[in-house]
């Protein structure tokens, strides 16, 4: 799947400059040219990561990502033209995850994002790279062995049902489309209907349900979602 990457800055140019580097690897672009567009945007798109520049008119980059974090650990990266390391560090901690500092090559940026992708998963899902399994809270997924497990339960899932599974748990609390979770579960050209879709969803629950699970939602007119399982 894609990744969303939201583009916050107030300068036209480097918008552009930005949003045809993440485009030229794959990725699909959002922007906003100050704060309140910011949050809007982020609401409406829920991205991978967001780009933010520090000085903008009105909202500033910094009161944008306090916003951010009382709804979402999503990977941010701050871009500005101060260099002060005082600057960087208050950045960080008011929870940025990198700083890039202006003049900036598009391709390091780039690269920093990537970096960031690696590390961590969006939504706080814990990737454990040698071992290729996501954990959240009670649920763990062995995504090169297809076993999943609630607590130490072991579920016995299809392979539709266990990619479906580890789509939604990619990102805890995003809202999925059933067209996202059909490009999640199947091989690229492949298309089924959404009926196909509540139907996998439907029988995934039941597994659940039947060692005391009930991680997903459904969003009316939406699609599914996994809650903040406690």
């Amino acid at each position: 799947m894609s990744k969303r990457i939201l583009v916050v800055d107030d300068n036209a140019d480097i918008r552009d400059v930005v949003g045809t580097a993440i485009e030229n690897e794959g990725w699909t672009p959002f922007t906003a040219a100050d704060g309140s567009g910011a949050l809007e945007r982020f609401d409406e798109i829920q991205p991978d990561v967001v780009i933010l520049d520090i000085v903008m008119p009105g909202m500033s980059g910094t009161e944008v990502c306090r916003e951010i974090r009382q709804r979402s650990n999503v990977p941010i990266i701050f871009l500005s033209a101060r260099t002060d390391d005082v600057d960087r560090i208050v950045g960080l901690e008011i929870g940025a995850d990198d700083y890039v500092t202006k003049p900036f090559n598009p391709r390091e940026l780039i690269a920093r994002v990537k970096a960031i992708l690696r590390r961590v998963e969006p939504g706080g899902v814990v990737h454990d790279g040698a071992t290729n399994v996501l954990k959240h809270r009670k649920l763990t997924l062995d995504t090169e062995r297809f076993k999943a497990f609630w607590d130490d339960q072991h579920i016995e899932l299809t392979k539709t049902e266990f990619l479906l599974l580890r789509t939604l748990l990619r990102q805890p609390g995003r809202v999925f489309t059933r067209d996202e979770l059909m490009h999640g579960a199947y091989d690229e050209g492949t298309y089924v209907s959404d009926r196909t879709i509540d139907s996998h969803i439907r029988r995934l629950r039941s597994k659940l349900a039947e060692i005391g699970a009930d991680p997903i939602e459904t969003v009316r007119g939406v699609g599914y979602t996994l809650s903040d399982i406690e």
